[in-house]
């Protein structure tokens, strides 16, 4: 199937939505592709119930509550989402860069004049523990992510890993489960001071079990439901942990897939960018998000959502060289009709 429009917006993340506003607001028309099978990345996939507190305007909001509000304000302006669909190629057209043809895993190819690279880290997926047939557990009793906390709710649940996403999930689902121990291999966490303070003031008034310092060995059930999860000190000491549930949080093993492979100036994992435009190396090509990198930059969704606006303004400038645009307050400006969009 072939489609064609301004701008391709590669990842549906809260950074990636983000830009279809301002895209919109520059009347700039998007397709965006995600491999997800449903937008949001990170924070729906994994995140939908985590606390975020560093949204401008929002003291707390959840991933999901997020996701749903950027999905609100992108509304107005129908963009066209593939989901499901991994890029396997990005060709250019032309010598400027203002012509590329984009082709996905499922066999559609789209023409575009502008590309926004906002993957964030990537396909990603766990790091799970090398246990003997954990596999069989992650159908019902071991989850790399809570989804609803709900699930938890009068549950014995394990926790391994010493993050901020282990220490996180430990201190809220103590409010629902039966009891959460947590097991990390030293007696200190990689978590916000905040986290770690409350963490083990719940530990002392006996809410939370910390099991330190001991690692996972091993898990103890028939095959699906969990009874017990094993673990063992640096000494050789073990012990037997009741159990419904295990979160091992070991962090996500990223994968940026073809992307390395599409001529981009890529900084390890990254791709190198201009941090007054978010372009990179490639005429018409713009990176935003955790995906991009340069000197001194913030990892912080709000950092991504500023990227976002300078790579619309870049694009709408790079696409139309000969054309004023004055910029307008969102507050004055409003937003574009559909007269205006087809002016």
């Amino acid at each position: 199937m072939l489609h064609s429009t301004d701008v391709v917006i590669i990842g549906s993340g809260p950074v990636g939505l983000f830009a279809i506003f301002e895209c919109g607001m520059l009347r700039l028309d998007c397709h965006v592709i995600d491999a997800l099978d449903a937008i949001g990345g990170q924070c729906a996939a994994l995140y939908p119930e985590k606390p975020i507190y560093d949204i401008p305007a929002h003291p707390q909001v959840t991933g999901a509550e997020l996701i749903d509000n950027l999905e609100r304000q992108i509304r107005p302006f129908n963009p066209t989402f593939h989901l499901g669909h991994q890029v396997t190629h990005i060709d250019q057209l032309d010598q400027e860069g203002k012509s590329w043809k984009i082709k996905t895993s499922k066999g559609t190819e789209i023409h575009c004049k502008s590309i926004i690279i906002a993957a964030g880290v990537g396909a990603f997926g766990p790091n799970r523990p090398p246990l003997d047939s954990i596999e069989n557990y992650e159908r019902s009793a071991v989850q790399y992510y809570v989804k609803s906390r709900e699930t938890y709710r009068g549950k014995n649940v394990v926790i391994a890993g010493g993050g901020d996403s282990a220490v996180d999930w430990a201190i809220s689902l103590s409010e629902v489960a039966t009891r959460v121990s947590v097991v990390h291999r030293r007696p200190k966490f990689r978590a916000a001071p905040e986290s770690e303070a409350r963490l083990n003031d719940l530990a002392s008034n006996g809410i939370i079990d910390l099991i330190t310092p001991f690692q996972l060995e091993g898990l103890e059930g028939d095959g699906e439901s969990l009874k017990a999860v094993v673990v063992k000190s640096l000494d050789g000491a073990i012990k037997h942990i009741e159990a419904d549930h295990l979160l091992p949080f070991f962090g996500l093993s990223m994968n940026l897939g073809p992307i390395s492979e599409w001529g981009l100036g890529m900084d390890k994992s990254h791709i190198q960018v201009d941090h007054l435009t978010a372009a990179t190396n490639r005429p018409g090509v713009y990176a935003i998000g955790d995906i991009a990198t340069y000197p001194h930059k913030l990892k912080l969704i709000l950092t991504g959502f500023a990227e976002g606006a300078q790579a619309a303004h870049s694009i709408r400038q790079f696409i139309y060289p000969d054309e004023i645009v004055h910029f307008e307050y969102s507050t004055t400006k409003g937003i574009p009709t559909k007269e205006e969009k087809a002016a």
